[in-house]
């Protein structure tokens, strides 16, 4: 059971912004203090962890101090990229604190503090505590600023200023005043002997270059007219948790994170699933962005030459490594005390047939916008689903990834059917060699299974897994893949059913944990936000657009300040989960996008229509 939460974080999950270069993120709380972050690399182990530990972790702040008492904050993105500005507000004065990372390789945190009316004062505290808080930091000072190392560090920190620096044995603190008009910066930075030398004049371009480039990637995309700042937002946080090296998508910036208050549901999501990856490059496409497609693409055929169609991972390390064994770590006390704090994820070993599906989507619509894909690239793809014709009934774990014993689920049995759907329209389509014959009769046998096998007329519903009676929220996506006309009366039936066990306001529930769906963990999780934004979508594609789009707008008063999302929410609002979320973000992208087609009368679907709950012809709600 979850356990009585005595220690209540000093920075909530919500009260954060995220910075990042596309090898690694910070989280930066709402004032000015870096809580999390990992060098050198997304999945290398923290620096700066307080968000996980306040004594142990670690933390980086640089922040206005009030003369007469507490200081408002306020925190902004500048419009269109992930330059993230702290403000801080009193009748005395305002300071801002802008944070980026440069997008060059350098691996950098750049802080630039400004006194924007007045003088105020700005204070450094730096506490490294590096390897998740094991190792002890040494410090030294030097000419241009001041090393940061540890016992086994390969790539040790600078720490460079325009100001003097106070150096303490395991901390680095500082106080100065600004003029009105007047800015300061500290760069932290790994010890790179050709990174260009750091001063007012390489801060100053760092921070125009950054701008430059964020506004070259949003300008490039196409945004719905309805909630575009939404939708750029989403995306631009999507394109953080992408590679620029490798092409791997991360899931989130985090790990340890709970779904559960004082639960043990903590997991590290600083991988690469195959389907998050692929229902974002998904999302993403729809927005025009294809570079992120092909590159994940060839990120993932590497793996399949590695470990062939039957050794294909749910997930992989950022880097490609397909092993990433799962540890524990127990000196941290954990988020608001939530134990135990895990790295590594032992999921990586389960059998989850589902990702072939989600990945052939996102092959489809790359196709449909780039053409033919490469013969080599096909050829891979044509084995992935001959082996899957063989293996598509076998128990898994499922979209979920449960810790109980596998089952025929349902969302591995319908991406099954997407998988081999969107195979052979990519065959027809672009008139490719593949076994056509075999793949229409194994995509047909197992549309059968899921109308005959996973139906249950006493709840009039599709069920989570074979035989079963309970729900999961994953049944949304069945009108969204087009497995099943939005106005059938078995989808309008288990839409109703889903409604009436998992939805709560506008917050789903992906499933409820009981005897007959026992996940193998206790307690039971928030409303997982993916869920939520399905439910929107659904009932969109359902007809019921004025409801969709009442709902869509309640889930925007469940994001932060700055429009992130974490994995999971409480009826309260409180963020839950790894944060930001890939998940989350890209199932927002979709919804938006398509209540945006509806609102715009632009939806192209025969079968679109709209009425409201108050006409409801089939008495769905």
């Amino acid at each position: 059971m979850a356990k009585d939460v005595m220690h209540p974080a000093p920075h909530p999950i919500s009260q954060h912004g995220v910075i990042g270069d596309m090898r690694t993120l910070a989280l930066v709380a709402d004032d000015a203090t870096i809580s999390f972050f990992c060098h050198p690399n997304i999945a290398s182990p923290t620096v700066f962890g307080s968000l996980l530990d306040p004594e142990k972790g670690g933390s980086f702040s640089f922040g206005a101090k009030s003369r007469s008492g507490e200081m408002k904050t306020k925190q902004m993105y500048l419009p269109d990229t992930n330059i993230l500005i702290t403000r801080f507000l009193e009748n005395e004065g305002i300071g801002e604190v802008t944070d980026f990372m440069p997008v060059d390789g350098t691996g950098r945190i750049v802080r630039r503090a400004k006194a924007i009316m007045n003088t105020v004062a700005f204070e450094v505290d730096l506490t490294p505590r590096p390897d998740y808080g094991r190792k002890a930091p040494r410090l030294s000072q030097f000419e241009d600023g001041i090393r940061i190392d540890w016992d086994g560090c390969e790539r040790p920190m600078e720490v460079h200023s325009s100001f003097p620096l106070t150096l303490t044995d395991d901390a680095i603190t500082a106080r100065i005043e600004l003029k009105e008009g007047e800015s300061a910066y500290i760069v932290l930075c790994p010890n790179h002997d050709d990174s260009p030398e750091i001063d007012g004049q390489y801060v100053r371009n760092a921070f125009t270059q950054t701008r430059d480039h964020w506004h070259k990637w949003v300008n490039a995309g196409q945004y719905p007219s309805f909630w575009r700042e939404l939708v750029t937002r989403s995306a631009l946080t999507l394109k953080l948790l992408t590679s620029a090296e490798h092409g791997s998508i991360a899931a989130a910036a985090t790990f340890g994170l709970p779904e559960v208050l004082g639960g043990e549901r903590n997991w590290d999501y600083r991988y690469c699933w195959v389907r998050d990856a692929a229902f974002t490059l998904y999302s993403l496409s729809r927005l025009g962005y294809y570079d992120e497609a092909e590159s994940f693409i060839h990120f993932l055929m590497e793996r399949a030459v590695e470990d062939g169609a039957e050794g294909l991972q749910i997930m992989y390390g950022m880097d490609g490594r397909s092993e990433l064994p799962e540890s524990t770590l127990d000196h941290l006390s954990g988020y608001a005390d939530s134990t135990p704090v895990r790295v590594g994820n032992a999921a990586y070993s389960q059998l989850q047939l589902d990702i072939y599906g989600e990945f052939m989507d996102a092959v489809y619509i790359a196709t449909k916008a780039r053409g033919k894909p490469a013969y080599s690239v096909w050829i891979k793809l044509s084995r992935m689903m001959d082996w899957l014709c063989e293996n598509w009934r076998q128990p898994d774990q499922g979209i979920w990834e449960s810790r109980g014993g596998p089952k025929e689920y349902l969302s591995s049995r319908l991406m099954c059917w997407v998988a081999l759907d969107r195979a052979l329209r990519i065959a027809m389509e672009q008139s490719l060699p593949a076994n056509i014959e075999q793949w229409r009769r194994e995509r047909d046998l197992i549309q059968r299974t899921i109308l005959e096998e996973f139906w249950n007329p006493d709840i009039g519903a599709f069920t989570q897994f074979k035989g079963s009676s309970t729900l999961d929220a994953v049944v949304l996506l069945m009108p969204l893949v087009k497995f099943i006309n939005p106005r059938d009366a078995m989808w309008t039936s288990t839409l109703k059913a889903v409604r009436r066990e998992l939805v709560h306001d506008c917050l789903v529930h992906r499933y409820r944990n009981c005897a007959e769906n026992d996940d193998g963990l206790e307690g039971q999780e928030g409303a997982f936000t993916i869920c939520s934004f399905w439910y929107v979508e659904a009932l969109a594609r359902t007809g019921y657009v004025a409801e969709a789009r009442l709902l869509f707008e309640k889930l925007h008063t469940y994001s932060n300040h700055l429009g992130l999302y974490s994995e999971e929410l409480s009826s309260a609002g409180d963020h839950l989960g790894n944060f930001p979320q890939a998940l989350t973000h890209l199932s927002l992208i979709s919804a938006a996008i398509w209540l945006d087609r509806s609102l715009n009368g632009d939806v192209r679907d025969p079968s679109h229509f709209e009425f409201s709950m108050l006409e409801d012809p089939d008495g769905i709600f």
